[in-house]
């Protein structure tokens, strides 16, 4: 029979009170077991209900007393049973007294495994705790839990609490809540368990750990300091992205009573010539290839092995910085923690003091890390000290990866401030901003934070396991509607924007929002325009270049298409001679409208797409090109119509002052003799 390697007790109060917070609870468990039936399939699980109409369990049968204690499952290995049960919990009637539910469960666990089992024993207690606990025969209440919790040590046992308190009701009464605190505190205390309060149901998914992660160091040895000083240390993985179980396939050819058969797939793979393809190449006749160029360059396995990078084995200080050079964005891959060597008082002290200096410092510092002997990379980490509030918790250290140049990525987006000042936001439009952030904060000042990192859970893999668990039991099965619970992870909650409601009408009123509208086809005419069959529709082709028909609506196409950074320099070259063949081929100022539309969208597009120059360099040109050739008329058309040169207040990047570009027209005028 394999080992057991955890053997869990779920006690989960089922009273009047929870009534609520049941569905949430019966998801929680079913996911536990179901992820423990893919991860642990040899763990056992027990239920144990308290606050039931009926009594049934041994305890009462032996001693008496006990009442409104239910054993729904005794413990056993996990399966689909279980499963079930946990789905379609039973409500019930009367007041829950968790030690009670508690003395049962450590009998259940004594009784089954006792010195058997070397794996972990442990319960888990999900309750309100709103209910008062009967006064003991002998003794208080105090001295009756602290001796519960001296017996589940000595067994070997361990117990977590999860407390869910959320919305109290009118008839909860605080005294008797604070009373069971107390009694769960010294539980915590006396067990080194985990206590846990909860005041929304989604983070019962998170707060229940449903599944063992092996404690593997990712590094041990010394933390060096200088050649002459160095501390013993330990590193784990502190996070850790979750990724979907691995999927493999199967061969459905074994036997269906075939009861040792694997039915798994074993693929081999050929390497073979292609001269002949007939001949198996051997890997001592294969070799690999890098692209270089037009070429690929043949590297082979002792050439790659002489030429990587192999570093020495060890985690060495470079130095220390202000934490505010290292900026949070920087951060890469996944956290690891410092921990001193267990047992070495000497590294334990040495790390709390370097710690507490740092923090009271306000330093960081940057480390070379090297994990593995033969890695063939070097990660260069900022370490930030985690001083610890506990007595029986060291101090230590986070690390997080940092990035080299070639990591670093950095884009180029136009700035605000080339933006005219009518697009920036104004008082009101700032107060709105501020007052919508305000009141959708999901860590309000003196209230408890919503979506804790450390309590919820990834809707995406919890959807998984659902299905995978319909799955089994109907290979046919459709894939089901999103959870509600899980909704409320990744959609807004609706109680919240309902709430606030008027806010984010105010931000809404505050902003002038308005669709972008459908751009009529172009169409091209051929022969009579009463024709409807001689129409062309070109609303799906790309613009090109610059027509004659509709130059503006060309130009705007041209400039916004990021296929290729060329589109805006062919664009601005291509509007400046439009607008010169206007000008020139303008018949008593016909064309004038026209080369002025033109004008006014290519200023546009040059305030946008930071080219100020181009489009103040053309304005002077054309208005020299007109005085020489006698069209003075243009000038003055354009002086009447208030265009002017792109000051430094438009666009940084430019060099015209505003007094310089409202006076450049005037100043361009010819004197009337």
């Amino acid at each position: 029979m394999p080992p057991i390697k955890d053997a869990l007790l779920l006690l989960l109060d089922v009273g009047p009170s929870m009534h609520s917070v049941l569905p949430e609870i019966e998801k929680a468990c079913s996911l536990l077991v179901q992820k423990k039936m893919i991860y642990s399939k040899n763990d056992e699980v027990g239920i144990v209900l308290f606050g039931a109409e009926d009594t049934d369990n041994e305890l009462t049968t032996e001693v008496g007393g006990y009442q409104h204690v239910v054993v729904l499952k005794k413990i056993k290995v996990v399966d689909g049973d279980i499963l079930e049960a946990l789905q379609q919990l039973p409500r019930g009637t009367t007041d829950a007294d968790f030690l009670d539910a508690v003395i049962v469960g450590m009998d259940m666990l004594i009784k089954k495994f006792d010195q058997t089992n070397k794996g972990k024993k442990r319960l888990c207690l999900i309750t309100n705790a709103q209910c008062p606990i009967k006064e003991p025969y002998e003794g208080t209440k105090e001295e009756q839990v602290t001796i519960i919790a001296k017996q589940l040590t000595a067994h070997g046992m361990k117990m977590e609490s999860i407390i869910f308190r959320g919305k109290l009701g009118q008839d909860a009464n605080r005294e008797i809540m604070d009373e069971n605190d107390h009694l769960l505190n010294i539980f915590s205390k006396e067990t080194s368990t985990r206590l846990l309060y909860l005041e929304n149901p989604i983070s019962l998914f998170g707060a229940l750990r449903t599944r063992n992660i092996t404690l593997v160091t990712t590094f041990r040895g010394d933390l060096e300091i200088s050649p002459k000083l160095s501390i013993k240390v330990m590193v784990y993985k502190k996070t850790a992205e979750e990724k979907f179980p691995t999927l493999k396939k199967y061969s459905d050819k074994a036997p269906t009573n075939a009861q040792y058969a694997t039915r798994e797939l074993k693929i081999d793979y050929e390497y073979k010539s292609s001269e002949d393809r007939d001949k198996v190449l051997s890997p001592d006749q294969r070799i690999k290839g890098y692209p270089y160029g037009p070429q690929i360059v043949p590297i082979s396995r002792s050439e790659w092995d002489a030429v990587k990078f192999q570093p020495e084995k060890g985690v060495k200080l470079l130095g220390f910085t202000d934490s505010s050079n290292i900026f949070r964005h920087h951060y890469m891959k996944d956290v690891y923690v410092f921990l001193p060597q267990p047992g070495n008082t000497g590294a334990m002290l040495a790390l709390s003091a370097l710690a507490r200096a740092m923090k009271e410092m306000d330093k960081v510092a940057i480390l070379r890390c090297v994990w593995r002997k033969g890695q063939s990379n070097v990660s260069i980490g900022v370490l930030t000290p985690n001083l610890s509030d506990k007595e029986n918790i060291p101090d230590s250290f986070y690390l997080n990866v940092l990035p080299f140049a070639e990591d670093v990525r950095e884009f180029q987006f136009p700035s605000f401030s080339n933006f005219p000042a009518s697009w920036k936001p104004n008082g009101q439009q700032l107060e709105a901003a501020a007052n919508l952030i305000k009141t959708l904060d999901l860590a309000p000042h003196g209230q408890a934070e919503v979506l804790l990192p450390d309590f919820t859970s990834n809707p995406v893999l919890e959807r998984f396991y659902r299905f995978l668990e319909l799955k089994s039991k109907d290979p046919d099965v459709a894939v089901p509607p999103i959870d509600d619970t899980l909704k409320k992870i990744t959609e807004p909650d609706a109680d919240l924007l309902l709430q606030n409601k008027s806010v984010i009408d105010s931000f809404c009123r505050s902003f002038e929002l308005k669709g972008q509208p459908l751009k009529k086809s172009r169409r091209l005419w051929e022969g009579k325009r009463s024709s409807t069959n001689d129409i062309i529709e070109n609303a799906s082709v790309k613009v090109e270049k610059i027509g004659d028909l509709t130059p503006a609506q060309d130009f705007e196409a041209l400039i916004s298409r990021r296929d290729s950074p060329d589109w805006v320099v062919k664009a601005i070259n291509e509007m400046k001679n439009k607008i010169f063949d206007l000008v020139e081929d303008s018949h008593e100022g016909d064309n004038y409208p026209k080369a002025f539309e033109c004008l006014v969208v290519l200023r546009k597009g040059c305030i946008l797409e930071q080219e100020p120059k181009q489009f103040n360099d053309f304005l002077k040109h054309i208005c020299n090109f007109c005085r020489e050739n006698r069209l003075h008329s243009f000038c003055q058309y354009l002086a009447s119509k208030d265009l002017t040169l792109i000051s430094k207040t438009e666009a940084v990047d430019s060099d015209v002052t505003d007094e310089e570009a409202r006076s450049f027209l005037v100043e361009s005028e010819p004197k009337v003799e």
